[in-house]
């Protein structure tokens, strides 16, 4: 691009914007812009990567609480509450994926899954939630994790992750963050989960090939 269509390119993207891209490149507009456009193909290759592991997590977290809540309560529907375990801003995400899952049809439980964003799953792996859902019955659905601290472990993980998921929703650099560290956690998350799905989900990334284009 010529000096002129990079100006002009600053203005309609914003300065403000292409700020964090020109520190990172010495006040080099042509590198900034070059940054830029990585960054987008980064977020690019880590959004699918990451919806894969969102699936695999809440699938997996959704079978372990219908089995429990089913024997626990007589109730399937975890998401009801039936033991008034959940906290106040979890029942409003519930309500609010119900209201959703209803606009287009009957309400189903995999209708409500898909509704709940990866933050609540990420909440219900809290500390407030270690004796009346993880020892019962969540850390189930992570069977290869090892070792002690196995819940603050696995919250660490999906929370970090969350935090870049938000980053790439908002369109915000990723650039200064440990990306090849975040690749490998999405990796270990879904091994300790099921090694077979994690094995897909690293065929199909195409996070590292980007990662590798750096320019």
């Amino acid at each position: 691009m010529t000096p002129a269509e990079l100006a002009t390119l600053e203005r309609r993207m914003s300065v403000e914007r292409l700020a964090p891209y020109r520190h990172a490149t010495g006040n080099d507009l042509a590198r900034a812009v070059a940054l830029y456009e990585w960054n987008a193909a980064a977020s690019a290759a880590f959004w699918v990567t990451l919806g894969h592991l969102e699936v695999l997590i809440r699938n997996a977290m959704h079978d372990q609480l219908t089995t429990w809540s089913a024997r626990r309560f007589g109730e399937p529907r975890w998401y009801l509450d039936p033991g008034r375990l959940l906290t106040p801003e979890a029942q409003q995400d519930v309500a609010t994926a119900r209201r959703r899952a209803t606009r287009q049809g009957h309400e189903t439980p995999g209708r409500i899954v898909a509704e709940l964003p990866l933050g609540f799953w990420r909440f219900l792996l809290a500390s407030r939630y270690e004796r009346t859902l993880w020892l019962p019955c969540l850390r189930q659905a992570f069977p290869n994790i090892q070792g002690r601290g196995m819940r603050r472990d696995v919250h660490a993980g999906i929370r970090d992750l969350h935090l870049l998921r938000n980053r790439i929703a908002h369109h915000e650099p990723i650039h200064n963050r440990h990306l090849s560290d975040l690749n490998n956690r999405i990796f270990t998350v879904a091994g300790w989960i099921c090694p077979t799905t994690r094995a897909w989900i690293t065929a199909q990334s195409q996070v590292q090939a980007v990662l590798a284009k750096r320019p």
